[in-house]
């Protein structure tokens, strides 16, 4: 009966975490276009291509839990068209959202048999960016060491047993509350989990032949990580991140099956001898002036949602921060923000560059890319070197500006291309 780590780690700023778990439970949970297994879908292969099994292992729960089809989980293959189609915006979205254009957008919304609808779409691409940005966040705070396989920590499975942190959604009295829930629910939790193993194993009997079965068993035997205790004949335990008798995953999923080209990554936004017109300017496409309506007129109240998120990070207090580096809270939080920018080529004509040299040392610097543009190379050692002299809190503030920040750039440039598909 203990905390989801990214509600503890965001507990160190608890406005900001009230606005966060609002968001999420109306992304996963409330009314909207897609339908709720698919919710879970796409953030699966959001989160795996930051191989980020922290955020896969979760949502693979609750994608079951939706009424989910078990023979998804197998991968890309193994979904409907349409929704595989998501695949190219997601991997451009993830690591070089400035390559998103209309025809990615219109190859989405043709008349089809697998066509989305502009609502569908938006709803897709604030799930995806929602997830990128949050698997930043996961890997920037240490959470993925944390509660992965050989971590210090084990993550526990999503059930009516163990509150998600996107369940709650007020942080007064936010920690006790979940572990109530968490106390009073977990015999419903096993129960839940004996449940899903019986589902997915009588699946397992019904669909598979004994030539797949062989070749499946083969896959596994090559590609499951070491310290897996599970027997030849139990697929179900590798095909599904399930739990043992005391509630723990044993087996993480092998993330390769949800993605598609998976050396695509993250390049450096080109700095010299580039066309003007690249530069995403925020002058001519912001989120306050532009992607707030169009966002909010698609997909009903979410982006008033987004909107209150992005301000409660940039109201969140930073004067230690900012006294260390001798300038006002104000404008080191926009140094940080500018400079995420900046590496996904969105410029602010109003802002001199200059300044992020001078508010931000070298370390910060590269701790802060590392954890935005790749954050699966961030090691475990990274979050408590970077920046020693603050304090935990204040390491937690800038991986909430972090994700912001880059959560922002996607939408920009989705939303953009939805714009220019429109017109």
């Amino acid at each position: 009966g203990r905390l989801e780590a990214v509600t503890q780690q965001m507990g160190y700023h608890p406005q900001y975490l009230d606005s966060f778990l609002k968001t999420q439970h109306y992304l996963m949970h409330m009314d909207g276009p897609l339908p709720f297994d698919c919710r879970h879908y796409i953030a699966i292969m959001a989160a795996a291509r930051h191989q980020c099994r922290y955020l896969v292992n979760l949502h693979v729960l609750q994608f079951l839990r939706a009424g989910g089809d078990p023979q998804w989980l197998r991968g890309l293959d193994f979904i409907p068209p349409k929704l595989r189609n998501l695949n190219e915006i997601n991997k451009i979205l993830a690591h070089r959202p400035w390559l998103i254009t209309k025809e990615h957008i219109e190859k989405l919304l043709k008349i089809s048999e697998w066509s989305w609808s502009l609502a569908e779409l938006v709803h897709a691409v604030v799930l995806l960016a929602h997830c990128h940005a949050l698997a930043s966040f996961v890997f920037g705070c240490g959470c993925e060491q944390d509660e992965g396989p050989g971590g210090r920590g084990s993550l526990k499975p999503l059930s009516p047993g163990n509150q998600c942190f996107c369940e709650a959604t007020t942080s007064s009295g936010c920690s006790q509350e979940l572990l109530r829930i968490n106390r009073k629910r977990s015999l419903d939790s096993c129960m839940e989990l004996d449940s899903l193993r019986e589902r997915m194993q009588r699946i397992h009997v019904e669909t598979e032949g004994r030539e797949e079965t062989r070749l499946l068993q083969q896959d596994r035997e090559e590609g499951e990580g070491q310290g897996a205790e599970v027997g030849h004949s139990d697929l179900s335990a590798w095909l599904f991140p399930l739990t043992d008798t005391n509630g723990e995953v044993t087996n993480a999923t092998n993330l390769a099956c949800y993605m598609q080209d998976p050396d695509f990554g993250y390049q450096d936004f080109a700095r010299r001898n580039e066309d003007q017109t690249q530069v995403f300017r925020v002058q001519d496409y912001s989120w306050e002036d532009h992607g707030f309506s169009l966002v909010n007129r698609l997909y009903s109240d979410i982006g008033h949602l987004l909107d209150e998120k992005f301000r409660m990070v940039d109201g969140l207090q930073s004067s230690a921060m900012a006294k260390r580096q001798g300038c006002e809270p104000s404008v080191f939080k926009r140094g940080v923000w500018n400079y995420i920018h900046c590496m996904f080529g969105i410029r602010y004509d109003d802002y001199d560059y200059a300044e992020v040299n001078q508010l931000l040392e070298r370390m910060l610097k590269v701790y802060i890319k590392t954890v935005t543009c790749y954050p699966e190379k961030t090691n475990s050692e990274m979050f408590d070197r970077f920046w020693k002299q603050f304090k935990h809190s204040e390491k937690v503030h800038v991986n909430l500006l972090i994700l912001e920040a880059r959560m922002q750039a996607e939408l920009l440039y989705a939303l953009q291309a939805i714009t220019q598909y429109m017109i």
